[in-house]
């Protein structure tokens, strides 16, 4: 286990990818928000929408 922690906090190729693990986990995080944020507002602006009716 010392072995496997040394390669990924000591060498490049263990530092790009906690990089890019972290970029995917913040990326995936924002884009959860960002959805939902655009979701609420979305229903919020069709609530008062009176469904029409065909005569």
């Amino acid at each position: 286990m010392d072995v496997l922690m040394r390669e990924l906090f000591a060498t490049d190729i263990g530092l790009l990818t906690l990089f890019t693990i972290g970029f995917i986990v913040v990326m995936a995080a924002w884009l959860f928000f960002f959805v939902r944020k655009n979701v609420a507002r979305d229903e919020a602006a069709h609530a008062n929408d009176e469904p029409k009716l065909r005569t």
